[in-house]
């Protein structure tokens, strides 16, 4: 596979992960894509000319997916605050689904399939724009988000006395714009914390997880699979897992 990932920095960084490139040459092939505790804009450009752009939700399931020969596809990778402050909308609509926007969305129409770095460079500028033209983000939001993808919270109650965001608030923000409470993105963003781990044959585990079994029913709850059949990785069906090699 040929995957590349270029990551953020700066005031953006909160916001977004990294922009991504995958092409594929070969016959049609499925992929089951995991939980990450994000969502994507996806830009499906078919034999080099724009096919679709797809705005994905979060997913708390695996989904399955086929690309099709001659595909490349552009994306970015989107922490979950961003459909507040970039997209202006909730996603909670598209919990495990998607859906396709219009082609002039953000100019994407003027990107061309062979240049990923300008691709980058032009998303880059037009999303600092849209927040420096933002009358107010709020802070608690950004301190709460920055400290969930730190991965080194599990506890509601912790994130809510750190933040001075009472639970019943957060819970409340998470359903409406998500369509789930805190506690599940937290189990997903240390569900995908150990997805290198297990790559590299590391089957127990390492993320504030009980004990082995409460480690393989949390990985099984969210990827329908154990560790060692995400380590087996047959056919390179697991998008992510397969892009770890590549990285």
């Amino acid at each position: 596979m040929n995957y590349k990932e270029i990551h953020t920095t700066g005031k953006l960084s909160a916001f977004v992960k990294y922009f991504w490139r995958y092409e594929h040459s070969g016959e049609d092939i499925e992929y089951t894509i995991l939980p990450d505790a994000c969502f994507d804009i996806v830009v499906d450009f078919e034999n080099n000319e724009l096919e679709n752009i797809y705005l994905t939700g979060i997913w708390t399931q695996p989904i399955k997916l086929i690309v099709t020969k001659g595909a490349t596809l552009f994306g970015i990778r989107f922490k979950i605050i961003a459909a507040e402050y970039l997209l202006n909308r909730e996603i909670k609509s598209l919990l495990n689904g998607m859906t396709i926007l219009s082609k002039d969305f953000w100019n994407i129409h003027l990107a061309q399939s062979t240049d990923f770095e300008q691709f980058s460079i032009d998303l880059t500028e037009q999303m600092i724009g849209i927040l420096n033209q933002q009358p107010e983000i709020d802070n608690r939001k950004l301190k709460l988000f920055n400290l969930i993808y730190s991965e080194q919270f599990q506890r509601v109650t912790e994130l809510s006395e750190i933040t001075g965001w009472n639970n019943r608030q957060i819970n409340r923000y998470f359903n409406q714009q998500f369509g789930f409470p805190l506690k599940t993105l937290l189990n997903i963003v240390r569900c995908n914390a150990s997805y290198p781990n297990i790559v590299e044959g590391k089957l127990y585990p390492v993320k504030e997880y009980t004990d082995q079994a409460h480690f393989i029913k949390e990985i099984k709850k969210y990827t329908e699979n154990s560790p060692s059949q995400l380590y087996k990785n047959e056919n390179d069906r697991f998008l992510q897992l397969s892009a770890f090699k590549v990285e």
